[in-house]
């Protein structure tokens, strides 16, 4: 395990860091702004590994009446349905799996800049010796310098909070418990815009799971549907105590990839909302 921690450190970590300091150093000594812009250019640079998966999605919405039938038609024999399912993918030039896997990278890749992010931004962490551990020598910082974690209304190092203490980057006297500031609110909206748009499988699934008898599908589309509720929840309560640079991250990125999901996909199970938006504007 620690074989495997340290090469880990070296092939993402100390890349991710280096790079996030250098976007600080070029970009006017920000770390916020360094957050911002180096976001921006990790999605761009990333795109490629999450466009065939994005395509694979489509694709598989495109099929899923066609899929629906076949279920029916051989929903009592497992083996003949592993089968027409398979002839379809072929049929259409779809790999289940092949978008899969630059995915699961791109998800590697971000699980270890949280982990760069969570070595560094914490309060009451040196964040200049704690940057220096994993940076390249020639970024590294000299000894009394200081780095800038001012931002907008908040500091990079402090959760992005509403509430009565005098710490909480947004104080309200009034308020009686802490509450999530708005980069999380942000981020945990556009989640759930973002599963929203991927949300007509799920109605296709919930059609084909009324008419089988069995419990698994039901489950499965259960499932599916909590997911839409379940992770912009899990943003909101666990980004409580993570550092506001965190948040400004995962705002960010989970923008970037609804953006992409519309690109792609179009607007989803938002197309109806879309359209009587559309029908606004064009009343008033």
């Amino acid at each position: 395990m620690e074989v495997i921690g340290k090469v880990f450190e070296v092939v993402l970590l100390q890349p991710l860091a280096s790079g996030l300091i250098l976007f600080y150093k070029v970009f006017g000594g920000n770390m916020g702004l360094a957050i911002v812009l180096y976001t921006i250019f990790l999605k761009v640079v990333l795109n490629p590994l999450t466009k065939p998966y994005m395509e694979s999605m489509k694709k598989m919405k495109d099929i899923a009446p066609s899929l629906e039938k076949i279920k029916e038609k051989h929903k009592g024999d497992k083996v003949k349905l592993a089968q027409a399912q398979a002839d379809l993918y072929k049929q259409n030039k779809i790999n289940p799996a092949g978008g899969c896997l630059p995915y699961l990278l791109q998800i590697v890749i971000l699980i270890a800049f949280f982990n760069v992010f969570s070595r560094t931004l914490y309060p009451n962490i040196d964040m200049v010796e704690s940057f220096n551990k994993l940076v390249y020598a020639p970024l590294r910082f000299s000894e009394g310098q200081t780095i800038n974690t001012k931002f907008l209304y908040l500091d990079v190092r402090a959760y992005d909070t509403v509430c009565s203490k005098p710490e909480c980057p947004i104080n309200l006297p009034f308020v009686p418990f802490t509450l999530p500031g708005p980069l999380l609110l942000a981020a945990a909206i556009i989640q759930f815009l973002s599963a929203k748009i991927t949300s007509p499988l799920v109605k296709e699934e919930e059609k084909f799971a009324k008419k089988t008898k069995g419990e698994m599908d039901d489950m499965q589309v259960s499932m599916q549907k909590s997911m839409i509720y379940m992770f912009p929840l899990m943003t909101i309560f666990i980004g409580l105590k993570f550092p506001s640079g965190l948040a400004l991250y995962w705002l960010l990125f989970s923008l970037m990839q609804a953006i992409q999901q519309v690109r792609s996909q179009g607007w989803g199970g938002l197309t109806p909302f879309i359209k009587r938006l559309s029908l606004l504007k064009s009343s008033a």
